[in-house]
């Protein structure tokens, strides 16, 4: 156990809220009443990765809100050459926003490593997701409880990578750096925004995948018990 640590800030997406489960229920929904022909894997299929090429570019600042949510669903009709008008693209992203609430799965061991962790340490999260979407994620999937403060890229002004949004977040937890420590899934905007930040990081990796950095590293949330 790292006796210096006092703080521990969650990522909330692909970290403690399955995002990926949660969104293929909420296309399933979308498809099954206005677009049957449409196979949802399919669509999953093409989205997974062109929805994580949009963030990086959106974390980035190089694409808008707007086209985030525009481009990602363009992009993976094109991939399926399914014609679709701009007007129903919309349609579906309003709607996306609004369903994808309404299922909250989280990883597994979510709730118990919380539940370990919240005698022994201050709990925060920071996100990039849109402020009002993440609301809704931690209030129906009753993780309000947990978390002493939430940093959100749209009251910091700025998104993870940049190290402004941790300085943000340890303000408000009232805390410092050295007594930090940052869990998430994203190598880029996690573990390498905290680390160029000052603070100390551990990478999410459920999916396994072979990383060359010498980081910290978990497979399962469980296994933070073994660093804190």
């Amino acid at each position: 156990m790292n006796t210096k640590i006092t703080d521990i800030f969650f990522d909330l997406d692909h970290t403690l809220w399955d995002f990926d489960k949660n969104s293929e229920m909420a296309f399933e929904r979308i498809f099954k009443s206005k677009y049957a022909e449409i196979q949802t894997q399919d669509f999953i299929k093409e989205y997974v990765p062109i929805n994580q090429e949009c963030w990086r570019l959106y974390q980035n600042d190089l694409i808008t809100h707007e086209e985030l949510r525009y481009n990602r669903l363009k992009f993976s009709f094109n991939a399926l050459n399914y014609v679709i008008s701009d007007e129903n693209i919309l349609e579906i992203a309003n709607d996306y926003i609004e369903f994808l609430t309404d299922n909250n799965y989280l990883f597994d061991g979510a709730i118990e490593v919380l539940e370990y962790l919240k005698p022994k340490y201050k709990l925060h999260i920071i996100t990039n997701g849109f402020a009002n979407v993440q609301e809704k994620k931690i209030r129906n999937a009753a993780l309000g409880g947990y978390f002493t403060t939430i940093t959100n890229s749209e009251l910091a002004g700025v998104k993870k990578p940049n190290s402004i949004i941790f300085d943000y977040a340890l303000k408000l937890a009232n805390t410092s750096k050295e007594n930090s420590i940052m869990i998430g899934d994203d190598l880029d905007a996690d573990v390498n925004g905290a680390l160029n930040a000052g603070l100390d990081a551990i990478f999410f990796n459920d999916k396994k995948i072979e990383i060359t950095q010498n980081f910290k590293q978990i497979n399962h949330l469980l296994e933070l018990k073994n660093y804190l």
